[in-house]
């Protein structure tokens, strides 16, 4: 894919590293001299410019990219040039990071956000899937739609510990997308079995989240599984 990357500071480049090395094509752009760095990331393309700038963004030739990604310090910034990438360009996806959470409300289709990334929230979701045991911890939202990665590390007393996979009949639209064991990932098996521990993650609805909550903690109320169906008794 070519990616146009509006924004060659630290997190810029970095990301620009990241999907160098997966093959990708990148398009660095900064209005900064001072971030024009070419000797640091030889293998990308670098041009200085407005990244908020149609003849600019012309130049950059983002009208053959697969992603537009705004990665620059300030909002209204990332903001501008997402919306020019998917409206006067039509790039397929544009992905842009929110600096500060009072403004997340805006990072959206209406301003041509595909999805959004937020710093301060993904920080604070890893924080707190560090330290909770027993409890869903929200770690993204898919701005195309209502769909959440959650994230659960399912404790020794849920009513889930030894049950086969295959068995379990998650409420609503939960899907279960990926377990993490002993520190590494899997795809899920029908014949595999919960264990202790596991970090399960799951792609669900808001509204699903209370009922998953449910099913895989021991408390509140508690779901009986009897073969592969549960239903919900309180304690």
């Amino acid at each position: 894919m070519r990616i146009a990357i509006a924004g060659a500071g630290n997190v810029g480049r970095s990301i620009a590293a990241e999907l160098i090395s997966n093959g990708h094509s990148v398009l660095l752009v900064d209005r900064d001299p001072r971030a024009i760095k070419s000797d640091s990331l030889p293998e990308a393309e670098w041009l200085l410019a407005d990244a908020c700038e149609l003849s600019s963004l012309e130049e950059a030739g983002i009208d053959t990219c697969d992603v537009a990604i705004a990665a620059t310090g300030d909002d209204k910034v990332n903001l501008v040039h997402s919306l020019l990438a998917k409206t006067e360009f039509s790039v397929p996806r544009t992905v842009a990071r929110v600096n500060h959470p009072k403004n997340e409300w805006l990072f959206n289709d209406v301003w041509g956000v595909d999805v959004a990334v937020s710093t301060p929230r993904l920080m604070s979701a890893l924080v707190e899937e560090a330290v909770s045991v027993g409890d869903l911890v929200r770690l993204f939202t898919f701005r195309s739609g209502s769909a959440e990665l959650v994230e659960m590390t399912l404790p020794g007393e849920s009513p889930a510990v030894g049950r086969r996979i295959g068995d379990m009949r998650w409420p609503g639209q939960v899907v279960l997308v990926a377990l993490i064991r002993d520190g590494s990932a899997r795809a899920p098996e029908d014949d595999g079995t919960l264990e202790a521990g596991d970090e399960l993650m799951f792609v669900t609805t808001e509204s699903d989240e209370q009922a998953l909550a449910n099913m895989l903690s021991p408390r509140g109320e508690k779901p009986d599984i009897i073969d592969g169906d549960p239903t919900v008794t309180t304690v």
